[in-house]
């Protein structure tokens, strides 16, 4: 009996101390990643002010027409400060971006589009390039207003006629061999209901969550998501590494 109670005494003891070892096992793997985050942090902070200071001669020179439409993501909660994101067009615009497309989920910022137009100098709407003396300005930036309640009907038409063009070939006096629609045939669909849509080649995301949060997945066909971390705390050093790392790489699109 005696020696039973030893041998559950002893092993009340040793689960203590595993139960102990795994505790502090926990905490310092949490401590090292806390401090690895933290140094990451502030390398990154400081990488930053070194490229808006001009310190760093390697992203003084950008090929940007490989950037031919620049999507920014912002979430909800922070569309609300519109002068951040006017902020943030200054910067692309100096960048040189042509293109960009402004989404959030709940559309706040198209209602904020004409005090944006006005504030960014050279901004136009998008669907205004190409008309006659649309803008003074010989390099206007393009801006589009998107939430997630755009262009659903024009897809449900689109998806229509495909599956009508899909039924046609399908028949036997139609066959080609051919049952399956590609990009092309889903431009050349929404180009027929009136919905010219430019697919983003970069889409930057600015918000607490790593997400698209909420874009429109079907025009993400080949698009680079970069995570640009809160809105309140963006900078112009992290916002042209993003766009020289993207116009760096070469793309081979599945070919």
């Amino acid at each position: 009996m005696d020696l039973n109670q030893s041998m559950r005494l002893l092993s009340s003891w040793i689960a203590q101390i595993g139960v102990l070892g795994l505790d502090l096992l926990w905490r310092f793997i949490h401590l090292v990643v806390s401090l690895c985050y933290i140094v990451s942090g502030i390398i990154e902070a400081v990488e930053s002010y070194a490229i808006s200071l001009g310190l760093n001669k390697k992203y003084s020179s950008i090929n940007i027409e490989k950037l031919r439409c620049l999507a920014v993501v912002v979430d909800i909660e922070e569309a609300r400060d519109v002068s951040k994101v006017i902020e943030l067009l200054q910067w692309l615009r100096t960048i040189g971006v042509k293109q960009v497309g402004l989404f959030d989920s709940q559309g706040l910022l198209k209602k904020s589009k004409d005090l944006i137009l006005g504030t960014v100098p050279g901004s136009v709407l998008s669907e205004e390039i190409g008309e006659k003396d649309s803008s003074p300005d010989q390099n206007p930036l393009a801006l589009e207003f998107i939430s997630s309640s755009d262009n659903k009907e024009a897809v449900m038409k689109a998806a229509n006629i495909l599956l009508q063009d899909h039924l046609k070939s399908s028949r036997p006096e139609n066959d080609k061999g051919e049952n399956f629609f590609t990009e092309t045939h889903l431009n050349e669909a929404l180009r027929v209901v009136g919905e010219n849509v430019h697919a983003p080649d970069l889409l930057l995301v600015y918000g607490p969550i790593r997400s698209h949060l909420g874009f429109p997945a079907w025009r993400l066909r080949y698009t680079e998501i970069v995570h640009m971390g809160s809105l309140n705390y963006m900078r112009y050093g992290s916002l042209l590494k993003a766009i020289h790392k993207f116009t760096g790489v070469h793309q081979n699109y599945g070919t």
